[in-house]
């Protein structure tokens, strides 16, 4: 999978191939007047968010990646709206989880404890509110943990969804379990094998229509679900996973696959739900990656294949938010992290709005001067 981070004049953040081995960069050396801690954006919804944590097992299967398990264990963060707008905010991701995935990334120019002291918006384990609430899937890339999505997931609760986002167990370099064990990145020793990246969607499609079963049934406040109104939203290999999920279980009326090679086939008949790409230079038509150019020809519904100009593939996570404190420097040129993170939110939910609640949002149909970094293809890229 793509990895955070590279060297270039200092340090900047940057991507690699798909599914490729982690390539750790050289560490900067630490600041002299080192950051505060990072705060991520406000949620620009209406309503106050609350989050909480869910440990599932799937006792049907045995783990995908520890076969001496024969139950998969899941964590599954739920972000919400709550009318509960003070209490403890919830933590952006443990201490030890900070440091295995500084180690993993390759990054010592800063303590290792550093992430796990970013502020985030949510409340933890705020009663929900509502009923009947559209519900979206997030999965992340790899090796990366599932809050490295919070900020995307946060401004969806505020906005009045349900948010469900999914840490696959044994696939990125720090989840803590139930018992609290941290589960490594066991899959990281197989990424480089014939057939991996396809054999991992599966994986991870097998993941979410658990989660779904689970959440649309047995979870206590399954009541604010709304069953048929459901999407999915995937960073690089979980928005791959989205196609397969998609694929695979027809509950998910929508999906969105954030800048992720894809390695599901959709089958010769099409997929007729609503669908959109959006992505950074390397999806443009003849550019690097050419599966979004084959699957667009399969896509038989609505569909949107929009790039980000000057984008990069962690552009559409918290990662650019949070890279000061952790040494980062952005290439020259490259979109703002602010400006990534404003944009990936007003698309994500321009898509989710339309197609989940039946709100009709001028700003997918056509280029607009408020977001010239926004390019639609096939035909308007390049």
């Amino acid at each position: 999978m793509r990895q955070i981070l590279a060297v270039a004049a200092g340090l900047t953040v940057l991507a690699a191939s798909a599914c490729s081995a982690p390539t750790p960069p050289r560490a900067a050396a630490p600041s002299a007047t080192p950051a505060g801690p990072a705060t991520l954006p406000a949620p620009t919804g209406a309503h106050p968010v609350g989050t909480t944590v869910l440990h599932l097992t799937d006792t049907s299967r045995p783990d995908t990646w520890d076969l001496d398990v024969q139950a998969r264990e899941l964590k599954v963060t739920l972000w919400y709206p709550t009318e509960q707008r003070d209490g403890q905010r919830a933590p952006y991701m443990t201490p030890k989880e900070s440091e295995l995935l500084l180690k993993g990334s390759g990054i010592a120019s800063a303590p290792y404890d550093t992430l796990s002291k970013t502020r985030t918006n949510a409340v933890q384990d705020a009663d929900p509110a509502g009923r009947e609430l559209p519900l979206v899937v997030l999965s992340p890339g790899f090796t990366k943990p599932m809050s490295t999505l919070t900020s995307l997931a946060e401004d969806l609760a505020s906005r009045e969804y349900v948010v469900a986002g999914i840490d696959h167990t044994y696939e990125s370099y720090a989840t803590t379990l139930s018992d609290g064990r941290i589960a490594e990145c066991l899959a990281c020793g197989s990424n480089s094998d014939p057939g991996f990246g396809a054999g991992l969607v599966q994986g991870r499609a097998a993941d979410v229509s658990f989660v779904l079963d689970q959440l649309t049934s047995k979870w206590k406040h399954f009541d604010l679900i709304d069953r048929k109104r459901i999407a999915m939203v995937g960073q690089s290999i979980g928005g791959a996973s989205t196609v397969a999920a998609m694929v695979k279980d027809p509950r998910i009326r929508a999906g969105i696959d954030m800048d992720g090679t894809t390695y599901a086939r959709i089958p010769k008949s099409g997929l007729s739900r609503p669908f959109m790409f959006l992505g950074s230079q390397e999806h443009v038509p003849g550019g690097r990656d050419n599966s979004w150019d084959r699957d667009w020809k399969l896509l038989t519904g609505w569909k949107r294949w929009l790039v980000l100009s000057d984008a990069e593939h962690q552009s559409f996570t918290d990662i650019p938010l949070v890279a000061d404190v952790i040494g980062l420097e952005p290439l020259p040129g490259m979109l703002p992290a602010a400006r990534g993170a404003e944009l990936t939110r007003t698309y994500v939910a321009a898509f989710l709005d339309q197609h989940l609640k039946s709100q009709r949002q001028p700003v997918l149909d056509k280029p607009s001067s408020r977001h010239p970094e926004v390019k639609f293809c096939p035909a308007a890229c390049g």
